[in-house]
């Protein structure tokens, strides 16, 4: 695998200057071996208490090596019986690494297949309860604390189906949880076939190397080996004696703080090869590590390649490409970006167990990018807040739509969605992104809409654009969005479930809990002065959004912006 820190980056000749000075300083304070070290100082604004319990994960390429036979056994017992889908119940850290390994890896022959729920959307549930494949379905319940609450009604209701089935259903389900925690004592309690207990102190979003990522790994058949070697070579060349520029994750986080600092804070990342899906996962390490105190690195991922016109001066664009199968449609652009004056850094890799390697990478550059923007990378103090008013709604129970605090546009509206829609626009300034917030179902169907969306906004606009599925994205960049800076403007776009299902034992449904997480989230929003536009797109989510596009089409698009080259030096 590639361990080289990157290509030349061409900076503007300030934020080069911090860039030098801020790995000479990490140099001479040997800020690598304090990291490894576990040393509070790095990051003042961290309890010092709480640290070391937070660092775990530096451990992990050579400590979960002792754990390969025990997941190898599972797998192939698994795989014995006959099971031949894995589901996995989990949200944030638990669920988006393992989204990429699946999409990565696929699943090898005679393994079973991997999905990933993690949408309390009603429509995404039942998809995954067809009772001829439940027999053969095996589920892990994947939660840290064991008290988050998609997870645990996730195992409620599918738990309840199975029993439909007349099998007992302990025999399918597996618990991931820490020692200890409200569902490693269900599990106990219920008769989980099995629980895994992954180190206690690496937090959800720095987990991919735990349990979290390595059971559905080994369940779907991959290399489980092979990632730990790669990641093990990445933590070599990021060890204790080899300081930045040559140190690939110090030279990387020295590269995102500063740039972030001087206001290039939009991290446009590209992948191409094999490794295509691992945006989505670096995108919850960035958002939810450093959005915080009204700072904050914006990731921008999955975007559409457009003229470099289209962008401003606040990006800094990752590249991170396969050797040997270079996608060149990507390269050009990036060409063209580095001859218009953006910042661009290269990266590599080999080959797809490389994942590994790049899992530690950017967990190590993000932590250390925390330490240039004075923020406690381990922390998401946001987050609970809209959990709390999402309770709240839950508890008031469902009402009509028009009723809620936070009102919404409907779609079918013409003349309001056009009025609602250029004062929304006419609020966006250089310097800002745009954020679609979609709670809808999550079909490929609805990707596809949001993408082609996306892009329409970014030429009108001309700011970054980034879009997350609810409630997914409150386990990832909504911690950013609430507490990182206020340059988000939100888009929540919000259907009609033509069908809901019941939580059995709960007095909500699958369609109140996600409609109580859409609001208590803008309702947070507001409180912290965002700017939030709310669209109900009716009963058919896909005819709403062309609706949607179709309006959009008719307003005026920005000026285009001239990004002017840069005169600084290369900063590496």
């Amino acid at each position: 695998m590639s361990t080289d820190p990157g290509s030349p980056v061409r900076l503007p000749p300030a934020a080069a200057k911090a860039v030098r000075e801020r790995e000479a300083s990490w140099a001479s304070a040997h800020a690598s071996a304090q990291a490894w070290k576990k040393d509070p100082q790095l990051w003042p604004k961290a309890p010092p208490a709480e640290v070391p319990d937070r660092l775990g994960w530096l451990d992990l390429p050579q400590m979960m090596r002792a754990s390969l036979p025990d997941l190898q056994k599972f797998a192939s017992e698994v795989r014995s019986e006959g099971l031949d889908r894995v589901v996995l119940l989990g949200m944030g850290g638990s669920s988006l690494a393992p989204s990429v390994l699946r999409q990565v890896f696929g699943h090898a022959p005679g393994f079973p297949e991997l999905c990933v729920l993690d949408s309390t959307h009603p429509a995404a549930v039942r998809a995954l309860a067809d009772p001829a494949r439940l027999p053969r379905t095996l589920f892990l319940v994947s939660s840290k604390s064991g008290t988050t609450l998609e997870p645990n009604v996730f195992h409620e209701f599918f738990w309840g189906q199975m029993e439909k089935t007349g099998i007992p259903p302990g025999s399918h389900f597996v618990a991931i949880s820490d020692e200890g925690s409200a569902l490693d004592r269900l599990a106990r309690q219920k008769g989980f076939r099995r629980t895994f207990h992954p180190l206690s102190t690496v937090g959800g979003r720095y987990s991919a190397l735990t349990f979290f990522g390595l059971v559905p790994a080994a369940l779907l058949g991959a290399d489980v080996g092979g990632l730990l070697d790669r990641a093990a070579s990445m933590a070599r060349a990021c060890g204790p004696s080899v300081d930045p520029p040559s140190n690939p994750a110090l030279h990387l986080g020295a590269l995102m703080g500063e740039l972030a600092r001087a206001g290039q804070d939009k991290l446009t990342l590209y992948v191409g090869g094999a490794l295509r899906a691992f945006p989505i996962w670096v995108e919850q390490l960035i958002a939810e590590s450093t959005g915080k105190l009204g700072t904050g690195i914006v990731p921008v991922a999955g975007e559409a390649l457009v003229a470099s016109s289209l962008y401003g001066k606040d990006r800094f664009f990752v590249e991170l490409q396969q050797q040997g199968r270079q996608d060149e449609a990507l390269r050009a652009h990036t060409e063209s970006l580095e001859r218009d004056g953006h910042p661009v850094l290269r990266l590599t890799y080999g080959d797809p167990l490389d994942l590994g390697g790049e899992f530690f990478r950017w967990e190590f550059a993000v932590a250390m990018s925390g330490s240039v923007l004075g923020i406690d990378p381990f922390d998401q103090p946001d987050v609970e807040v809209a959990k709390e008013l999402a309770r709240q709604a839950m508890a008031r129970g469902s009402g009509p739509a028009g009723a809620e605090p936070v009102p919404r546009i409907d779609v079918k509206d013409g003349p309001e969605l056009e009025g609602s829609l250029r004062g929304w626009l006419a609020g966006i300034r250089p310097g800002d992104y745009v954020t679609l917030q979609a709670y809808l179902d999550t079909t490929a169907a609805a990707e596809e809409a949001l993408e082609g969306l996306r892009t329409q906004l970014l030429r009108r606009t001309r700011v970054a654009t980034t879009s997350g599925f609810g409630p997914r994205f409150l386990h990832s960049t909504g911690q950013l969005h609430k507490g990182g800076p206020p340059s988000v403007v939100v888009l929540q776009l919000l259907d009609r479930p033509s069908v809901d299902l019941p939580v059995p034992g709960e007095k909500f449904s699958f369609g109140e809990i996600i409609r109580a997480q859409s609001l208590g989230d803008a309702q947070v929003l507001l409180q912290r002065h965002r700017r939030v536009l709310r669209l109900d797109l009716g009963a058919n989510a896909l005819e709403g959004l062309e609706r949607l596009r179709s309006v959009l089409t008719k307003l005026p698009e920005a000026p285009a912006r001239e990004v002017g080259a840069l005169s600084g030096p290369a900063s590496t």
